[in-house]
Parts: C-alpha cells; structure tokens; sequence
C-alpha cells in the first residue's frame, strides 16, 4: 500500500485523513490486460494504482488512440464518470498484472460532508487531476511528437521497457514507423 499511501500524502494528506480512508480502500488484483474502467459506462470508484501500468485510450474509427499511461502511485478514473455520473468517454486498460485500491464515490462524499480537512483533501485531488489533464491537452496540441517523446523518456524512462511501442506511437500521435526515426534520431 506504500504507493498509494504516498499518493494520498502527497495531496497534503495528515495522519487524521489517512486514518480515514485506509480503512476504505479494497484491494483488487487484475491480470495484465483487464479492462479497468469501460468507455461509454458509468464507474463510480477511483482507483489508486498500487503496482503496474495502466493506459487511457479512445476508439477512433476501429482504432485505439492513447492519450495517458498511469504508473505505480497514480490514481485512475474517468473524470466525467466520476464527477457528473455519466458515462465516460475513455477505457482504461491495466497493461501489466496490477494491484488497484479500490475506493467508491460514495465513500468519499460521506467523507467530505462529515469533515473539512477531507473536503479540502478531495479539492486538493480533483484541482490535481485538473492541471495533469491541461497539462496534457496543450502538450498535445502544442508540442512536436519529437519533443513529446524527449519529455517522456525523461519522465517515465522505465516505461520504454514495459509498454508496447504501438501504445507510445498513439500516445505520441504518430505512427510506429515515425516513433521509430524519432528514437532513432535520439540515439
């Protein structure tokens, strides 16, 4: 639970608001390649990923696209299921046997009602999750996939080694030949 309880912390987590959701979380274990969160369902958990890999993908016209891969430590949910209960727009696919810590929506509103120091963790959260998905729609838009590839090497250099090059091209926005000549000129 080392990974998770570090995620938590890092949301400015005290020992109080640990002591509460601890309790909550239920551990599940998936196989390598289990449809975590379907597009089009509604799912009303998040899920801290404890060990393994995970991808956010789209289909697109018979095609999967990637647009995020989730290490140890992150935390995975649909942003529209989870917040608007409705049906989310993306998939997210475990791409290794993974641990999860599973905790229900419900939970953590009765949470937030019953205490502030909780209310502010789950704003805390949400605001988070906000920046990452910016974060990533400019970088998409704005950034050359070369670049793109340089910054995540940089900040996930075991990933290379533990997702299949397909994903990354998607994730990138090119195709495999492309992501080849773009590590090929980085070598």
């Amino acid at each position: 639970m080392e990974n998770t309880i570090r995620k938590i912390e890092s949301l400015g987590a005290g020992s109080e608001t640990l002591a509460r959701l601890i309790p909550l979380l239920q551990e599940e274990v998936f196989p390598k390649g289990h449809i975590l969160i379907r597009e089009g369902k509604v799912e009303r958990s998040l899920f801290f990923l404890e060990k393994g890999v995970a991808r956010a993908y789209l289909t697109n016209e018979d095609r999967d696209v990637t647009f995020w891969f989730g290490v140890e430590g992150d935390v995975l949910l649909s942003l529209k299921s989870y917040f608007s209960n409705e049906p989310g727009y993306e998939s997210i696919e475990l791409l290794e046997k993974s641990v999860v810590y599973k905790i229900p929506y419900s939970s953590l509103i009765e949470l937030y009602q019953r205490d502030v120091r909780m209310a502010n963790w789950g704003r805390r959260f949400a605001e988070s999750e906000l920046i990452k998905a910016d974060e990533r729609f400019i970088n998409q838009q704005f950034k050359p996939a070369a670049d793109r590839y340089e910054e995540f090497v940089r900040d996930f250099p075991d990933l290379i080694r533990r997702i299949q090059l397909g994903h990354i091209a998607s994730y990138l926005g090119v195709s495999q030949v492309t992501l080849s000549r773009i590590r090929a000129g980085k070598r």
